[in-house]
């Protein structure tokens, strides 16, 4: 039986969750949208003795790549994120950073993998299956296996990700979390970019954008 666990760090300015998942019998794992405070989450890795294969950004927004680089250059670990949002990764319009609201400009290192609706991403004996969810930004994903979503700003509990960003699409965004998300089993975790997690099923009965 596969021992999935899920340590949440909310990081950074604007509270973003970082996730460190990882498969508790060979330690081996993920992080997900490390946004911030890199010092902090070398830490808790270190902590748990992991071996962190990937870095993956469920988007590409300043708030969950700020610690990308220190990271990666840390770990060794390879940085993947959808294919459409590669080029925000390294421009600071694009990212958003030139805002101000991080605090400082974001520019990570180029992704070493870029991800397509389908795609795998395995560690241990646990699998994530990528679907593309555009509409918060054109490369937007969660990953769904082991009973959870990892729902970046897709969808939130009760709530769905801004849309009125540049490269946003409201349109977009319903159709990814109709077809793609509310079709999960109901009792799928989810686990969102901000704020707490909450249910599939919740989310198809209760979500006002969803229903």
């Amino acid at each position: 039986m596969t021992k999935l666990k899920i340590v949440t760090l909310v990081v950074g300015p604007i509270m973003e969750n970082c996730y460190i998942i990882y498969d508790e019998k060979s330690l081996e794992g993920i992080i997900v949208d490390p946004g911030d405070e890199a010092d902090r989450i070398l830490a808790t890795v270190k902590n748990l003795n992991l071996t962190i294969k990937y870095i993956v950004n469920t988007h590409a927004h300043a708030d969950h790549i700020g610690a990308n680089k220190e990271l990666g250059e840390a770990l060794k670990a390879k940085l993947a994120v959808h294919q459409d949002d590669a080029a925000m990764l390294t421009d600071p319009q694009l990212n958003l950073s030139v805002a101000g609201y991080m605090g400082r400009i974001i520019v990570s290192q180029p992704a070493d993998i870029l991800l397509h609706e389908g795609d795998t991403i395995k560690f241990g004996s646990c699998e994530f299956k990528v679907l593309h969810t555009p509409g918060h930004t054109p490369g937007g994903i969660c990953l769904v296996g082991e009973g959870v979503v990892i729902s970046g700003d897709s969808l939130f509990a009760g709530s769905i990700g801004r849309t009125d960003f540049p490269t946003g699409s409201i349109t977009d965004l319903i159709s990814s979390l109709k077809t793609k998300i509310l079709t999960l089993d109901p009792d799928t975790q989810v686990y969102p970019g901000h704020g707490g997690t909450s249910v599939i099923g919740w989310e198809k009965q209760n979500n006002p954008y969803l229903n």
